[in-house]
């Protein structure tokens, strides 16, 4: 049976119904949560073996804002479009990300999933383990972010952006990096001027501790997996615990995702369970992806060396 023989129309359609509800409730609790992560840093003071803990505990639910710019990024966490705007825009000053310029690459990855050369946010499988560790520390990210966000600041656009962003909006992403680089001036002025040290602790530190977590998380989503046009076997959904859920908006649905990118967070667990059969499932969730990842890393590691000898 194909997948999309697995799902009426008409349940699709109703799956993909959206609602403020349930998205709110979900942002309320997210707060909550990290207002207690918080607390956890305030707790701490200076204590550096308590503190360091508190701001990784902190890290961790603040990189996750990332599902939810995500979920906005298609209109489907919240009914309204304007909260889905405005916490996108939110969420990506916060984690570094510009939303229109995430939209755009992320409409990409959709249409070219884990296609080399065609979909803009491909993870490859790491050359060794040293390439593995590296992607996990994050430190490669950052200094492309980082790297993106100023040159897109000055005008220059790579071959590759001016490919999935509309020449019209050129000049809109190029806004988007100014005002973001200003933002972050702001606030670094107003650290210098009045002495505010909050945003050390309870933001960057925080967000360079915990992201190295969700490069953990969106490894699992394609790396490794075949790179074809074929959702059921290009993306790995991966059963994860409650917590885990929680903190991703149900992203780790993410082959279900890919399915119905209209389905918004609270009605993927239902669509899984239609679609179950006919995807790619990761019973043993993010550890057992990654089990599989640094498998094929090993295995590929071996015929090199092999083809070498010979």
């Amino acid at each position: 049976m194909q997948t999309g023989e697995a799902i009426s129309r008409r349940e699709l359609k109703q799956l993909m119904k959206r609602s403020d509800r349930p998205g709110l409730l979900r942002l309320a609790a997210w707060a909550v949560v990290l207002g207690g992560t918080g607390s956890l840093i305030w707790a701490a003071g200076r204590d550096p073996w308590l503190l360091v803990p508190a701001m990784f505990l902190h890290g961790v639910v603040m990189v996750h804002l990332f599902a939810l710019q995500h979920e906005c990024s298609h209109y489907s966490a919240f009914r309204s479009r304007w909260l889905c705007r405005l916490l996108a825009r939110v969420c990506g000053f916060l984690l570094i990300i510009p939303p229109l310029f995430f939209r755009y690459e992320h409409c990409d990855h959709h249409t070219f999933t884990n296609q080399p050369g065609r979909d803009p946010e491909l993870i490859e499988l790491p050359a060794s383990l040293w390439h593995y560790l590296a992607y996990l520390s994050a430190l490669p990210y950052w200094r492309g972010q980082i790297a993106g966000l100023l040159r897109r600041a000055t005008g220059r656009l790579t071959p590759v952006e001016k490919r999935f962003i509309p020449r019209v909006e050129q000049g809109a992403i190029v806004r988007e990096s100014r005002l973001m680089i200003a933002g972050y001036l702001a606030v670094a002025a107003a650290m210098a001027g009045f002495q505010w040290t909050g945003p050390v602790f309870y933001w960057f530190l925080p967000l360079l501790l915990g992201e190295p977590v969700m490069r953990f998380v969106r490894m699992t989503e394609h790396v490794g997996r075949p790179q074809v046009a074929d959702i059921a076997t290009n993306t790995r959904c991966n059963l994860v615990s409650a917590p885990w859920r929680f903190l991703a908006w149900n992203m780790n649905y993410h082959a279900e995702h890919h399915f119905a990118p209209s389905v918004p967070f609270h009605a993927l667990p239902a669509l899984h369970a239609r679609l179950r059969a006919h995807l790619y499932v990761e019973t043993k969730g993010y550890l057992g992806a990654h089990r599989e990842i640094l498998g094929q890393v090993c295995a590929a590691r071996r015929a090199d060396r092999q083809g070498s000898v010979l």
